[in-house]
């Protein structure tokens, strides 16, 4: 069974599902979100990233790469990322502890083990683990399969948070073990979503269909970024569609932009927001949001995760 790559795991999470949460993200994802705030999530496989305040140009990594992926010019270090492979030799050289490898192989195993370590918070407070990404729903399914399975039958509460873009049939493996599905919905202009996400909507939106049909539990979580799709026309859009969809809907979560990831890539060694046009959406905009979803009926609406 092919291995996915997990880039962390976060304990006490509380912005991923009810309750307090473990979150396992898996590394690897179809889109590409302009406002991603874990860039180091979307690649499937190994990366370096590389903390470059940390870096003092030792050279210890020079000597050390197998590859060839480093040099000192100038007295700077120069890295290749084409010649990288993500082993991570250079990360045990560093005494500056300026690499780190992003992705990590676990047997499922390994992942209830790390999962079950919390069990008592998740009883206390109506928690338990969410699988998140990345997109999990694009990964080895027979692994997602099999780490639901054995969680569901521990009596664990598992959530699923996903963009819907992957086959339905993923979906349908994992529906009898996943207590709620947290579901991304970014942009209901096919063009525009194209645009910011790197792909068209219609296969997410399908997606949704057919789990609320299926009856699972879902919570639409709106990403908003004014610039991109912090729009009364947007809330419209969505709410238009969930109701002439008779979308099963348990809460709504409006998610204000926010830039802490921008650190990662720098670390990464990749350009984000360079024209500033993505930005967080005033406090006054976000309270008029949930307002026009009170309006049309929907009572669980929060803002934030």
């Amino acid at each position: 069974m092919q291995t996915p790559l997990v880039f962390n795991i976060q304990k006490f999470s509380v912005h991923d599902g009810p309750g307090i949460r473990t979150t396992i993200f898996f590394k690897g994802c179809p889109l590409s979100c302009q406002w991603c705030h874990n860039p180091e999530s979307q690649r499937f496989h190994k990366e370096l990233m590389i903390f470059h305040n940390r870096c003092t140009a030792c050279g210890a990594c020079v000597k050390k790469c197998p590859n060839g992926a480093n040099q000192i010019v100038d007295g700077k270090l120069v890295f290749d990322r084409t010649k990288c492979t993500g082993c991570g030799v250079c990360t045990d050289w560093c005494v500056n502890e300026a690499r780190e490898v992003a992705g990590k192989e676990y047997t499922v195993k390994e992942l209830v083990k790390e999962a079950e370590k919390d069990r008592e918070f998740y009883e206390t407070s109506g928690g338990g683990i969410t699988l998140s990404g990345g997109e999990v729903m694009c990964q080895n399914m027979d692994f997602i399969e099999e780490l639901c399975r054995i969680l569901y039958n521990k009596g664990y509460s598992i959530a699923i948070d996903t963009s819907g873009y992957a086959p339905y049939e993923n979906f349908k493996r994992i529906l009898p073990y996943v207590d709620m599905f947290l579901y991304d919905l970014k942009h209901m202009d096919a063009d525009a979503h194209k645009k910011y996400i790197g792909v068209d909507n219609d296969l997410i939106l399908e997606n949704l269909k057919r789990l609320s049909a299926d009856g699972a539990r879902i919570f639409i979580r709106l990403p908003l970024i004014d610039g991109v799709n912090a729009t009364t026309q947007m809330i419209e859009q969505v709410i238009a569609f969930l109701t002439e969809n008779h979308i099963r809907v348990d809460q709504v979560n409006l998610l204000p932009y926010h830039n802490t990831g921008q650190h990662k890539y720098n670390k990464l060694d990749r350009p984000y927001n360079e024209d500033g046009l993505m930005k967080k959406p005033v406090d006054e905009l976000m309270n008029q949001f949930m307002e026009f979803f009170i309006e049309k009926g929907f009572s669980n609406i929060k803002i934030g995760g």
